[in-house]
């Protein structure tokens, strides 16, 4: 417990910097995510295989390897650069590998929902002269978000405690390195463990709840 307070500080600080990794990533992911089950469902075919080959590529990439190409393939060897800060650059090298990976688990939750739609209502939307774009807009993706609620909700807990793995991106501010900096000063300390677990749980379990109340509450009823 002495040790819990007394790296207490550099915890907490180090679990905001994956508190803004969830915060950024997730709003990234759930636009990325859209924009590929678009691409998935499109009429067009070139569009329909970009997007089946991103998302089968990058979703069965493992995510320690997909941050630490995007630390060492795109900045280390494609130059690719967000800021001249070595700690900025590593901190958005991060979001874009973390949001990218996420991005197309939100896409096949997405496109499940849009799989539970009547065909009757696209077919419908064409009839009355709606465009693809519009048809998807206005009809498909309201109806695919409010039937995957709850998938989604997992997938964005499932994105918070990734935020864990930042360090193969080269971030060495998130509160799984400081947890294994103090442990290396001070031996493996339960205390600091089960209160890094603890603050995780704070903010996963609440994300369940309100995701699995808000699914029943918008529930579509066919």
């Amino acid at each position: 417990m002495d040790e819990l307070i007394k790296y207490g500080p550099a915890l907490a600080e180090g679990f905001l910097v994956n508190l803004e990794l969830s915060l950024i990533c997730g709003v990234l992911s759930l636009i990325f995510g859209t924009i590929l089950v678009a691409m998935r469902v499109s009429p067009v075919p070139v569009l329909r295989a970009a997007g089946s080959t991103f998302v089968n590529v990058i979703r069965n990439t493992p995510l320690t390897l997909l941050l630490a190409f995007s630390a060492l393939g795109l900045s280390d060897t494609l130059g690719l650069a967000f800021s001249d800060d070595p700690t900025t650059n590593a901190f958005w090298l991060v979001v874009l590998g973390l949001s990218a990976y996420t991005s197309t688990f939100v896409c096949e939750a997405l496109r499940s929902g849009i799989n539970t739609v009547p065909m009757g209502q696209a077919e419908a939307a064409r009839a009355i002269g709606l465009t693809f774009s519009q048809t998807l807009r206005m009809i498909i993706l309201p109806q695919a978000f409010r039937a995957v609620i709850a998938p989604l909700g997992s997938v964005i807990i499932a994105m918070v405690k990734n935020t864990t793995v930042a360090q193969a991106a080269g971030l060495l501010l998130d509160v799984a390195f400081v947890m294994y900096e103090t442990f290396d000063t001070t031996g493996v300390s339960i205390p600091i463990f089960i209160g890094v677990v603890i603050a995780f749980m704070v903010v996963t379990l609440p994300i369940g709840w309100f995701t699995g109340w808000l699914a029943k509450r918008l529930a579509v009823v066919r």
